[in-house]
């Protein structure tokens, strides 16, 4: 009963971060919204909306860590630096957008894959430099 419970409490945690997430999203282009939590909001929702995350799921821990704590953590941040009124304004909004499925953001998608990209180029002249 309380593995139920946990995972009640689990699911309901995880709706209202992706309607938080679509809030956000609709947050970022109001005009009462500052510059820097438009930054902060536009960073996060790019970042969660990314086909591509910027540490492979694949990566035991590390892979599912900033889908846990990364996505979270700037959700909370975007909505403590936008004005109450514009957030409850975007819940009924952000509730129908959930509805239809997140949309995709190939932009971050391709620029995560540039810098792995980079990355792998890097450590191969690491390597190389290694063993000659």
């Amino acid at each position: 009963m309380q593995k139920q419970n946990t995972l009640t409490k689990l699911k309901s945690f995880a709706k209202k971060l992706k309607l938080n997430l679509f809030v956000l999203y609709l947050s970022y282009n109001d005009q009462r919204v500052t510059w820097f939590a438009k930054v902060v909001a536009i960073c996060v929702v790019a970042y969660a909306f990314s086909p591509i995350d910027l540490i492979p799921d694949f990566i035991p821990v590390l892979g599912y860590l900033d889908d846990l704590v990364l996505v979270p953590l700037g959700i909370s941040l975007a909505l403590k630096l936008i004005p109450t009124i514009v957030i409850d304004e975007n819940r009924a909004k952000a509730e129908e957008i959930r509805k239809n499925g997140k949309p995709k953001n190939w932009f971050v998608g391709f620029l995560f894959i540039f810098i792995w990209i980079i990355f792998a180029i890097w450590i191969s002249k690491l390597i190389y430099r290694f063993f000659l």
